[in-house]
């Protein structure tokens, strides 16, 4: 006879609409839980139907009695489908590669006898998996899906889901291929380490599977706390920090490596670079200055991981504006460089290192383009299920995952910016040399800056005056209108001694002139004449064109008599505009670019930000949050505007210590403020880590104001993450009936409750 697991019976007497539009509903909520649909026969007092649901359709059957011959037409029909029968027909098809019969034979399996033995389950999977299309690899995922519905994970070889996992992981397909190592975890089925690398590498190549990566090592490593190692060993660790960097998500990053010492885990030396980076982005200065000396000493090292290190480090010394740290790291450079070349090269000039490219995209000496010819594994086929078996140590997906590490790697590699080697020697790249210039020009280090170009061009024993690296600093600051900083700067050289030609001072005399500052452009010509230099009739002209301009013909005419006395002609020296030209002509049009655009970049980052980001950082990572609460008021008092990054610490704390969930409620309000004002922008892990506080604590009403942050800017959630929260913790929140009286904040509570276990799938 026909199975009856499957059916559920009403005996209440309604109409046959009636009982249309109730098994309406029932069907939805079957497919909740079960995809495929059900068989139900309704039974009215009146009436009786025979209903068939499936996926697409809805058919009744119309009878009066239980000996009706339509009712026994249809049960016929059913027997005839044995289950040895159904399931020979959906293995042929599956052997014949006939996938939409295969599909069609599996319904049909599943809606009469449910679902097919172990044996035709994994052929009908791998079946699928084979085809690499994304459609059938969906299906083979619904299958699996199904299977864990129905409670019959048992039905399920660990082999076979592991290949699925993989196919799904090199298709891109990051979200179900996390599900399915999920679900062996669940089945205490876990991967060998070196599946696990296979199936993390491919993830970790899309922000989405590098995030879901990460939460896999968070969710299996608190298995492995006190020191019980595994979270499937240091180059997972690698592979996945090495994605969080690229595409952005290094405070998710830096948990990691608070997790590593949790279970026993010790970093290896390409660790310690990784690190490196994950701290510079996270304004981690103090840490970064610990790691130097284990740089420093490390020994095996390749010289593009001291380049790696180097640029984090400079780069961070910047964001803090620590100018002398950043300066005397940039002339040892220098030093050493000159020391190596001695008489075996002619001295190159500073002016190469601040020489820049005609476009501001750099890259990097010394490192060849990324190619992916040298990826074979990635880019051919995947392996077919029998191959796949036969490996059985899973040699392939162990050389996957180094390909895969690699291709991340120099993706990070290609981002050094700010050093080169040169004979194996750290050398400053104009971009180090720029972005130290413009940070000494907009904190109004002029006098550093003075001091730094003297010493620099003496390293650097530049070739001509008129090129030299001080030369370039002030053309550029007279470029972008920071008139007083090159005035500054050239009366710095004045006084060390050092002669600067005279289009320095034509060149700025004029653009006094054209903005109209007579009294700083009469000022200028005496320190010229101080100095010695003779200006060019030009200079006189641009002084009495903008003094006539502003009607003032008296200055103009005492102007026109002074260059008459002097006696200068028009042909003494060459206009600023002149040296230009002869730059074109010369190829060297370009060798100011990067210095210019580096200035009109100028964004006036805030660097205390990053110090009291620092110590905010300090006391939530001791669970001081007494401590941090204050150090935030200080800095909002003292004028400086908290980021994602000084909220992500303190969410992180909260959510640390437990029980907070109320205080998170008012930093969220303070945030709110904040980006409607544009004065702060969310970013993924901050409003993450903001979900999680409040779903863990059960304010649903704030989870699902984050919810509609995170789904308007578009940004990826963790269903899974937060579907286990709420089983976990708030499984029997709201089940009965709403009560008939209740506030409207209550009302309110329940529906925000209501709409977040809808919106994770759980009615």
């Amino acid at each position: 006879m026909l199975s009856l697991k499957r059916f559920n019976f009403l005996s209440s007497p309604c109409s046959t609409q009636a009982v249309l539009s109730l098994l309406s509903g029932f069907h939805c909520k079957v497919t909740d839980t079960s995809v495929y649909g059900s068989l139900a026969p309704l039974i009215g007092e009146t009436n009786k139907l025979l209903v068939y649901c499936t996926e697409s359709k809805m058919e009744a059957i119309r009878f009066t009695t239980w000996d009706d011959p339509c009712y026994k037409r249809f049960c016929t029909m059913a027997d005839t489908h044995e289950p040895s029968r159904l399931a020979l027909e959906l293995e042929q098809a599956v052997d014949e590669q006939r996938f939409e019969d295969a599909w069609i034979a599996y319904e049909k399996h599943v809606w009469m006898v449910g679902l097919p033995r172990k044996s035709v389950l994994s052929k009908l999977i791998v079946c699928f998996t084979e085809s690499f299309n994304i459609h059938w690899l969906n299906k083979a995922h619904r299958v699996v899906e199904l299977a864990f519905a129905e409670s019959r994970p048992d039905l399920l070889e660990k082999d076979v889901l592991i290949y699925l996992a993989f196919i799904l992981s090199r298709s891109q397909l990051s979200i179900l291929a996390t599900n399915i190592v999920r679900k062996l975890v669940k089945m205490e089925a876990f991967p060998p380490i070196t599946a696990w690398l296979g199936i993390i590498g491919h993830m970790c190549q899309t922000s989405t599977g590098t995030l879901l990566a990460a939460e896999l090592i968070m969710e299996i490593g608190y298995l492995f706390k006190d020191n019980g190692v595994d979270p499937r060993n240091a180059v997972a660790f690698n592979i996945i920090l090495t994605g969080c960097i690229l595409f952005g998500t290094t405070r998710k990053a830096e948990q990691l490596l608070e997790l590593m010492p949790m279970i026993g885990m010790k970093p290896n030396l390409n660790l310690l670079i990784v690190m490196a980076q994950i701290y510079e982005k996270n304004g981690r200065r103090d840490e970064l200055i610990k790691l130097k000396r284990h740089v420093d000493e490390s020994i095996g090292l390749r010289d593009v991981e001291f380049l790696q290190f180097y640029n984090c480090l400079l780069s961070c010394l910047l964001k803090f504006k620590d100018f002398d740290s950043a300066v005397g790291m940039v002339l040892d450079m220098l030093g050493k460089a000159k020391e190596v070349r001695g008489s075996l090269a002619s001295p190159k000039s500073l002016l190469q290192i601040v020489e820049a490219a005609s476009s501001f995209r750099y890259e990097n000496p010394g490192h060849e383009k990324l190619s992916l010819d040298k990826f074979n594994l990635i880019e051919n086929l995947a392996p077919l299920y029998f191959d796949f078996t036969k490996d059985q140590s899973f040699s392939r997906l162990e050389a996957e995952a180094k390909e895969s590490l690699n291709l991340l790697s120099e993706k990070l590699q290609a981002k050094v910016e700010l050093v080169k080697s040169e004979q194996g020697i750290l050398q400053p790249t104009e971009k180090m040399y720029a972005k130290l210039v413009n940070s000494l020009l907009e904190a109004d280090k002029i006098s550093g800056l003075a001091s730094f170009l003297i010493k620099a061009s003496k390293e650097g024993a530049p070739v001509f005056l008129e090129k030299s690296a001080a030369v370039q600093v002030i053309n550029s600051c007279i470029s972008n209108g920071l008139l007083k900083q090159a005035h500054e700067l050239l009366d710095e050289m004045r006084f060390s001694g050092i002669r600067v030609g005279s289009s320095m001072y034509s060149s700025l005399l004029k653009a006094y002139c054209k903005i109209n500052r007579h009294a700083e452009a009469l000022t200028l010509l005496n320190d010229a004449r101080q100095a010695g230099i003779q200006l060019d009739s030009s200079c006189f002209d641009a002084l009495i064109q903008s003094w006539t301009h502003q009607d003032n013909s008296g200055d103009a005419l005492h102007i026109f008599k002074e260059m008459k006395k002097s006696n200068i002609s028009r042909s003494t020296h060459g206009s600023f505009e002149t040296l230009v030209e002869g730059c074109t002509r010369g190829g060297e049009a370009g060798q100011m670019v990067k210095l210019l655009e580096e200035i009109k970049d100028i964004q006036n980052v805030d660097s205390g930000i990053h110090d009291w980001n620092s110590v905010i950082h300090f006391f939530c990572k001791k669970r001081l949050i007494g401590d941090a609460q204050k150090a935030l008021n200080k800095m909002k008092a003292l004028g400086h505007m908290p980021n994602a990054q000084t909220y992500h610490s303190l969410v992180t704390a909260y959510a640390a210590i437990g029980g907070k969930y109320s205080e998170v409620t008012d930093l969220w309000g303070e945030m709110k403020i904040l980006a409607n004002s544009k004065l702060m922008k969310f970013d993924q892990e901050l409003l993450d880590s903001l979900l999680y506080c409040f779903v863990r604590g059960g304010f649903f009403v704030r989870a699902m104001e984050v919810v509609e942050v995170m789904e308007r800017d578009q940004m990826f959630v963790d269903k899974y993450k937060y579907r286990s929260l709420w089983l976990k913790y708030h499984r029997t929140l709201y089940k009965g009936k709403a009560p008939k009286v209740q506030t409207q904040a209550q009302l309110k509570r329940r529906e925000s409750t209501l709409a977040f276990k809808k919106w994770i799938a759980l009615t």
